[in-house]
């Protein structure tokens, strides 16, 4: 009986430590299916980091909508055609209301910038908040508050005027002509940088023409419009300059003039401001030199 209870009580120890302590059982064979499980693993690992790191493009539009549209359109062509397959730009956008947003345009003509400069800055805050790393500006005019917002948001922020001058500069023109807005043509942003920092000579349209160009931006390339006539004009304009002011390229310095010249309208190198604005973007999202 005795010889019993002593039994008794050592299975009743035993458990009691297996309880405890945990029973290590010795580890399984790998099967077959599980050393193809883990390959797969392997393998889906190596391929995820392997995927390129692409920082997210914030894009500050609706000045006009009509732009905007080229930049998505150009920005998720590019990655297609750099990355191959399904790839596309990781893009936000924020569109402001260019009906509001032109009132405060005319306020700063009038020399009053703080509402519009208000506006670009939201905008800006806007993107950086839904996880932008960098902004650009599908605006030719409006990166005038390029340097502005840089400083407020933290970010970086392309330039339009320097992503075009790199370009101006590798086809070793000199004297370039530059066609937008009466703010862009008139100003000191965009042509002190071109003159400046590349070496550019920048030749622009006279009164009468620079008052042209203006109206056939807003009243009609803004709103949609492509009209015979106004792109004549604008082909007349282009050669005179290469004429008379020895201009060996233009700049179609407004996002909106390439919806109406085309390279093939004149003989002279053109630079699409919009499309070097999306392939500098490209460039810097997938960290290409």
């Amino acid at each position: 009986m005795k010889t019993r209870f002593r039994l008794s009580g050592f299975f009743v120890l035993l458990f009691t430590i297996i309880a405890i302590g945990g029973y290590a059982a010795p580890p399984a064979a790998e099967t077959k299916g599980d050393k193809a499980s883990n390959q797969v693993l392997s393998n889906a690992s190596e391929a995820a980091s392997e995927e390129p790191q692409m920082k997210t493009i914030g894009i500050i539009g609706g000045v006009s909508w009509e732009s905007s549209i080229e930049y998505y359109r150009l920005m998720n062509e590019m990655v297609r055609n750099e990355l191959g397959g399904l790839h596309s730009a990781k893009v936000l956008m924020y569109s402001i209301e260019f009906g509001d947003f032109s009132k405060q345009e005319r306020l700063a003509g009038k020399g009053d910038w703080r509402p519009l400069r208000r506006t670009m800055i939201d905008a800006a805050q806007r993107l950086k908040r839904g996880g932008a790393d960098f902004i650009v500006i599908a605006s030719n005019t409006m990166n005038s508050t390029a340097d502005l917002i840089e400083a407020d948001v933290k970010i970086p922020v392309l330039h339009i005027a320097d992503a075009t001058g790199k370009k101006v500069k590798e086809k070793g023109i000199k004297t370039v002509a530059l066609l937008g807005t009466t703010y862009t043509m008139e100003e000191n942003f965009y042509r002190d940088r071109l003159e400046k920092k590349y070496g550019l000579k920048v030749v622009i349209p006279n009164k009468a023409e620079r008052d042209y160009i203006n109206k056939v931006i807003f009243d009609e390339l803004c709103a949609g419009k492509i009209l015979k006539e106004s792109k004549e004009q604008f082909i007349r304009i282009i050669k005179r300059q290469v004429k008379e002011e020895g201009a060996e390229g233009v700049i179609l310095g407004c996002t909106e003039i390439p919806l109406l010249i085309k390279q093939e309208d004149v003989s002279v190198p053109v630079f699409d401001t919009t499309a070097i604005h999306s392939e500098a973007a490209i460039k810097y999202s997938l960290d290409r030199k």
